[in-house]
């Protein structure tokens, strides 16, 4: 057992420094290589072969992910075709901890031709691969975590770093928000808080618990029982909402030994409800809740409106992923 837990932590304690020892490489070139970047007009296309090849399709969708357009090209199936998916005005980002990947050497010359420019990542800064790159990213390792020394290991997981801080300098350039990472995320838990409006969820039409004041708190039951929110509005002839009813309500009720069944519901409802424009984002309901601990807000159209249109409830949020 304690050897199974020390090669775990002697990786992690080689990836970590791997990744540390990139920190003091961040130069010019890094940062020219940002600016190279912001002034493509096309796709950033990265390339790279077996588990750099890998890395690289992470590294585009994290770079498509916050506001730089950006794909992966298969550098095998590129000297087959492929290559036919380079642009005038794409950029290219090479990588190869060698810097000597026959699939990814091959393609160089084809780049160079395009006169795309070239970005390169290796752990060989004398390669074929760091020479012919227009700025070159030292991403070279004292060892990998493989005690064999074959299989990447640190080197894949300071290619990967060495990505990110791209992806994430590039971010910060290019002022990305939540709401633009939101809007590429539209499925994601994010998305759904950022984009995901009251009105996209809320019950409306007859689907909204109403019951007028004169009704009988037994019969108003029935009301919160048939529409299943735990919660009835009570309004006037004219549709306004004067106030709400809820199950817990009817529990402090009986608590207080008052038996007020036959009472009108006008007599026992909660005044001066929460409420919550159709327009709000679904954020913004759950915010309210949480603030006043409530499970249920009624909808309006505009601030000045006193007829409800609809109904949101917890439940509503937690199932369209907002919670």
């Amino acid at each position: 057992m304690n050897d199974i837990v020390e090669s775990a932590k002697r990786v992690l304690r080689i990836e970590a420094e791997a990744v540390s020892a990139l920190i003091e490489r961040i130069d010019g070139n890094f940062s020219k290589a940002v600016e190279m970047v912001l002034a493509c007009q096309g796709r950033v296309v990265i390339t790279g072969m077996g588990k750099s090849g890998l890395i690289c399709q992470k590294v585009a969708a994290t770079m498509a992910s916050t506001g730089t357009p950006a794909l992966f090209l298969h550098p095998a199936e590129g000297i087959h075709g492929d290559l036919g998916m380079l642009m005038k005005g794409d950029l290219v980002v090479a990588v190869s901890n060698s810097g000597e990947t026959e699939e990814v050497v091959r393609i160089l010359p084809i780049i160079k031709r395009m006169g795309l420019p070239l970005i390169t990542m290796s752990g060989n800064p004398s390669s074929t691969l760091a020479k012919a790159g227009d700025v070159f990213l030292d991403i070279s390792i004292q060892e990998e975590a493989c005690p064999l020394g074959l299989a990447p290991t640190a080197s894949t997981t300071a290619t990967l770093a060495m990505g990110d801080a791209l992806a994430v300098a590039l971010l910060l350039q290019r002022g990305f928000r939540e709401e633009d990472f939101a809007l590429y995320h539209p499925g994601g838990s994010l998305g759904k808080r950022l984009l995901l409006r009251v009105e996209e969820i809320m019950h409306a039409g007859a689907a909204i618990p109403l019951v007028k004041p004169e009704t009988p708190v037994k019969e108003a039951l029935f009301e919160i029982t048939s529409k299943k929110l735990g919660i009835t509005g009570v309004v006037d002839p004219a549709g306004a909402l004067l106030g709400v009813f809820t199950d817990g309500d009817l529990r402090r009720v009986i608590e207080k030994g008052f038996d007020g069944l036959n009472r009108p519901i006008g007599e026992m409802m909660s005044r001066n409800p929460k409420r919550i424009l159709r327009s709000n984002l679904a954020a913004k309901a759950l915010q309210k809740m949480e603030q006043h601990s409530i499970t249920s807000l009624f909808v309006f159209e505009h601030d000045e409106d006193q007829a409800p249109v609809g109904i949101v409830h917890l439940h509503d949020l937690l199932k369209a992923g907002v919670v």
